[in-house]
């Protein structure tokens, strides 16, 4: 049997403060949070989707643009530590986002500007002509942001 899907419709990632996530993706990187809202987690098929007991989740949703997906969903567990830790590029898991954007320098310089962590030297990610195709950040979780100029 083929799954018959039309596209990805959201990607979710766990942070420890939700607060501050938004910081970075609503306030620095311009996403729309559509919901922001705190549900119950002891019930239904969530409990068994958890690696601890929770009994709530905060959960805000943000996108660009009305009805744009993939979204991106970010919970947190208020009251409650959430335990793991961010991956790099070669090891299992989801290992990073990645947004394609018009001008990937000069986001680039405006995230530089706005204290955002990028993920090595700048010139590691300029090629010899001098044009940069491509970033890597860190979230305020440590976990990878990528940009790059939609060329894969």
């Amino acid at each position: 049997m083929a799954m018959n899907s039309s596209g990805v419709s959201h990607i979710a990632v766990c942070v420890r403060d939700l607060d501050e996530s938004l910081k970075f993706y609503r306030d620095i990187l311009g996403m729309n949070v559509t919901v922001d809202r705190v549900q119950d987690t002891s019930t239904g098929g969530l409990p068994h989707v958890y690696a601890h007991d929770r009994s709530t989740r905060r959960q805000a949703i943000l996108s660009y643009g009305d009805g744009a997906v993939p979204t991106l969903v970010m919970t947190s567990h208020p009251g409650d530590d959430a335990d793991g830790g961010p991956i790099k590029l070669d090891q299992v898991g989801i290992s990073h986002i990645s947004f394609t954007v018009s001008d990937v320098k000069a986001l680039a310089d405006e995230l530089i500007s706005a204290g955002v962590e990028l993920a090595g030297p700048m010139d590691g990610f300029t090629n010899a002509n001098g044009e940069v195709s491509s970033i890597f950040v860190y979230d305020p979780d440590g976990i990878l942001v990528q940009f790059d100029s939609g060329g894969g």
